[in-house]
């Protein structure tokens, strides 16, 4: 399978270790993209001799047959639409970019109508396979706490205008406690799990979303609880930070590889 990356921070790097390392069989990295030469992604495309391009119809002339988008919500806008027209797999990291109606909508139509699969893992979290068997028998209300270490909260704009100084933290803070619809945009590259759960479950407006800086954890460490008619389901995930990236989990890095091994795979266990 011919793929392109778009982005080159940790996830990036991951994926081309184990596709080097022949962890997933039959899979070539044919390009990693980047909007400019001044992103880190053409320094990871040069230690991997992989070819780097910039744009769009530049990732398409590599021929892709699937595409792994690590980078922001922008690079969703940026290149979604194009590469699900042209009949490419997308599949989606930066799930928090789906909470806009407009652009979900567009994604999925050219999916569609051009045979091509839009692919949003599940990232750092479990249980969506639960959630929408439930969700088929109707559920009442879904919450989700997403509770990092301060420093993973640090750099965004949203949290700086709250003016926590989150050096100083003795207890654990919340930043927002409210719809995911309203949450999820201001934590662009913290919370794109609670827009996949929302997503797969009883939607942004309905789903609950907690944002907490805890100076006692360790691990990025997730509640997911849900409750209707099949029964209530409470989950908690401790997941190990990435190293080059304390917003991210390593959890999620590893779903983009599983993500990749679905796509191919003649069989599936779970949903």
């Amino acid at each position: 399978m011919r793929v392109g990356i778009i982005g080159g921070g940790s996830i990036a790097r991951l994926l081309l270790q184990h596709i080097r390392a022949g962890d997933l069989g039959g899979v070539e990295v044919v390009a990693i993209v980047g909007r400019s030469d001044a992103l880190r992604g053409k320094g990871l495309a040069a230690e991997f001799g992989v070819p780097f391009v910039i744009g769009v119809e530049a990732l398409l002339a590599c021929r892709p047959e699937a595409v792994v988008e690590a980078a922001s919500h922008e690079a969703v806008h940026l290149f979604g639409p194009s590469l699900l027209s042209a009949g490419v797999a997308l599949i989606v990291l930066s799930g928090g970019a789906l909470a806009d109606d407009a652009l979900r909508e567009t994604l999925e139509r050219a999916a569609a109508q051009h045979g091509a699969l839009l692919y949003v893992p599940s990232g750092g979290i479990g249980g969506l396979d639960a959630l929408k068997a439930a969700c088929i028998a109707g559920v009442d209300e879904v919450t989700i706490a997403v509770t990092k270490p301060p420093a993973a909260w640090k750099g965004i704009p949203y949290v700086e205008r709250l003016g926590i100084d989150l050096d100083r933290l003795s207890a654990p803070v919340t930043l927002y406690d409210g719809p995911a619809r309203a949450g999820v945009p201001h934590f662009p590259a913290n919370v794109n799990i609670a827009a996949v759960l929302s997503l797969a479950g009883i939607g942004l407006d309905r789903t609950r979303l907690k944002a907490v800086a805890d100076p006692k954890l360790v691990h990025n460490t997730h509640y997911i609880d849900i409750r209707g008619k099949t029964g209530n389901i409470s989950i908690k995930l401790e997941n190990v930070p990435s190293a080059e990236n304390p917003k991210t989990a390593l959890l999620a890095c590893y779903s983009a590889l599983a993500a990749l091994k679905a796509i191919r795979a003649s069989a599936r266990y779970g949903t």
